[in-house]
C-alpha cells in the first residue's frame, strides 16, 4: 500500500504500543496516528514525551469499551487502520484481580470490533482497511521440555485468567473475519523487552531492584523457559503484517531466544556488574532469591515463526544477548522515567505478589 493511512493505536501509552508509535511515526511520516490509551497505572504518557506536538499526531485519554467515543474518533479522523494493543497484561494481576482482564481484554476488544464493523460496512467495505490484534502466545498454554513450538494451528489452552481473557479476544477477532469478512488480522508474540517497561515485569524488575540492593525475586525453581523477543523486532513485525499480511490469517512473531528464567537473571546481574557504576552489592547475583511460584505457572513458552518469514518476509535482526545490553543502558539512563512509577501503589502490589 503506497497511501497514507489513518491509524488508530490503542494502548499507546504502554510498553509495546508506545514502541510501535514511535516506529510507526519514524517510518510513516505522512500518516496520521491517533493515540487512545485510559492511562492506567502501565499506561504512561511520558512513554510519548518526544513526539509531542507532533501534528500528525494526536492523544486521546479514553477508554476502547466507551463506544460512543470509539465511533467519535473513528469518523472524526477517518480511521482505516487499527493497532489494538490495549490490553490487560500482566498474569500475577490477573491471579488477584481478573474482572478488569475480561472488561479490558474481551468486552474492550469487542467494543472496537463493533465500533470498526460500522465504519467499514458504511465505507461499502474498503480491501485496504486494516484491523491488527495483537496478541500473546501464552494462550496456548504451556509446552513440555521436548515439545515442539507452539504454531499457528496450535490448539488454544490458556492457564491463566490473563491468556483466557486474551484468547477470548483472539475468537472474537478470527469470528469478525469469518462472520462479516471483517479485515483483521492476529498475531501472537512471544514475551517482549525493551525500553519503557513498566517496573513489574520480570527484566525492568531485575534492573531496578539490582540497582535499588534488593532482591531479586525469582518464581518456584528458576527453570520455566521463555523466548524473548525484543520489542523492536516485534514492531518491524507487526508493521509487515499491517501491510503485507492476510486477512484473516493469524502470524506467530519470536525471538528464537529460549532461556531459562533464572539464566536470564543470572545475565542481567552480569551486564549491570559491568555497565553501572557503585551498585549496593556487588556481584549482583549475590542478590538473587527463589520466591514461592506463581499459581498455574506455566512451565515453557517457544514460539515457530516459520509463517511470517516464509510468507512476509520477517525475521528477528536483534539476538537475547545484544537486546538485554541495549535494555540494561537504557534502564541505566533513565533513572527519571521509572523512579516515579515505584509508587505506594505499586509497593504495596509488590509487597502482595512477593512478600
Amino acid at each position: 500500500m503506497n497511501q497514507s493511512r489513518n491509524i488508530l493505536i490503542t494502548g499507546g501509552a504502554g510498553f509495546i504500543g508506545s514502541n510501535f508509535v514511535h516506529h510507526w511515526c519514524k517510518t510513516y511520516h505522512s500518516d496520521r496516528v491517533v493515540v487512545l490509551d485510559a492511562l492506567t497505572y502501565a499506561g504512561n504518557r511520558q512513554n510519548l514525551a518526544t513526539l509531542e506536538g507532533k501534528a500528525n499526531l494526536r492523544f486521546v485519554h479514553g477508554n476502547i469499551c466507551d463506544r460512543d467515543l470509539i465511533d467519535r474518533l473513528l469518523q472524526e479522523e477517518q480511521i482505516d487502520t487499527i493497532a489494538h494493543f490495549a490490553a490487560e497484561s500482566h498474569v500475577d494481576r490477573s491471579i488477584l484481580g481478573p474482572g478488569a482482564f475480561i472488561e479490558t481484554n474481551v468486552v474492550g476488544t469487542f467494543t472496537l470490533l463493533e465500533s470498526f464493523r460500522q465504519r467499514w460496512e458504511n465505507q461499502d467495505k474498503p480491501l485496504d482497511y486494516r484491523f491488527l490484534h495483537v496478541s500473546t502466545d501464552e494462550v496456548y498454554g504451556s509446552l513440555a521440555p521436548k515439545d515442539p513450538a507452539f504454531s499457528e494451528t496450535t490448539p488454544y489452552a490458556p492457564n491463566s485468567p490473563y491468556s483466557a481473557s486474551k484468547a477470548g479476544s483472539d475468537h472474537l477477532a478470527r469470528a469478525y473475519y469469518h462472520t462479516y469478512n471483517l479485515p483483521t488480522i492476529i498475531t501472537n508474540c512471544s514475551n517482549n523487552y525493551g525500553p519503557y517497561h513498566f517496573p513489574e515485569k520480570l527484566i525492568p524488575l531485575m534492573c531496578i531492584n539490582i540497582l535499588l540492593g534488593k532482591p531479586l525475586p525469582v518464581y518456584g525453581d528458576g527453570q520455566n523457559i521463555r523466548d524473548w523477543l525484543y520489542v523492536e523486532d516485534h514492531c518491524r513485525a507487526l508493521d509487515v503484517v499491517i501491510n503485507r499480511g492476510t486477512p484473516g490469517e493469524t502470524y506467530n512473531i519470536g525471538g528464537n531466544n529460549e532461556v531459562k528464567n533464572i539464566e536470564l537473571v543470572q545475565q542481567i546481574c552480569d551486564l549491570m556488574d559491568e555497565l553501572a557504576s557503585e551498585l549496593p552489592v556487588i556481584p549482583a547475583r549475590q542478590l538473587i532469591s527463589f520466591v514461592k511460584d506463581r499459581p498455574g505457572h506455566d512451565r515453557r513458552y517457544a514460539i515457530n515463526a516459520t509463517k511470517i518469514k516464509t510468507e512476509l518476509g520477517w525475521t528477528p535482526q536483534v539476538t537475547v544477548q545484544e537486546g538485554l545490553r541495549q535494555t540494561v543502558i537504557w534502564y541505566l539512563n533513565n533513572r527519571s522515567w521509572w523512579q516515579p512509577l515505584l509508587s505506594p501503589e505499586y509497593q504495596s502490589y509488590y509487597q502482595q505478589v512477593y512478600s
